[in-house]
């Protein structure tokens, strides 16, 4: 079992030892969207990686959700999905740097060699990994862009 997921685990169990009913609903659809890929996928996440990259969805979620009742003048959900991004961080590595993303977005093309647009593919897969969960992907595809444009 991953390392992470047993962290959520034990998390959900002292949220319930606590009564922390806000904090114990977030932790268990956290482990709710893990097994359900387990089950989707038929297999057991083994992996750290594969549980961040479940995390980093579900924080996404949440972003687009929060923003959208931001924009809809609800501020008692956009509250809500404020507190469960706040919940689902504590869970997620330490965030890079501007200076970390920068120094690996330099190596990343440095090693793929890339030029041009289309090597865009190649510089993300390089990357995908080394930041899942540390860095908004749709930043670092835009800083890449600028930097092959």
């Amino acid at each position: 079992m991953s390392e992470l997921k047993q962290t959520l685990t034990a998390e959900m169990k002292a949220c319930m030892k606590a009564k922390d009913k806000n904090r114990l609903g977030v932790v268990r659809a956290m482990l709710a969207a893990i097994k359900q890929v387990e089950i989707d996928s038929q297999k057991t996440l083994e992996d750290d990686a594969e549980v961040l990259a479940i995390l980093d969805k579900a924080m996404k979620q949440r972003k687009d959700s929060h923003q959208q009742y931001v924009d809809a003048d609800r501020p008692d959900l956009a509250e809500q999905e404020a507190y469960e991004m706040s919940v689902i961080q504590d869970f997620m590595p330490q965030a890079l740097t501007e200076e970390e993303i920068n120094a690996l977005i330099e190596e990343a093309m440095t090693a793929t060699s890339a030029s041009s647009m289309q090597d865009m593919g190649k510089v993300m897969g390089m990357l995908k990994p080394k930041m899942q969960g540390r860095a908004d992907m749709s930043e670092v595809s835009k800083l890449i862009k600028a930097k092959l444009s």
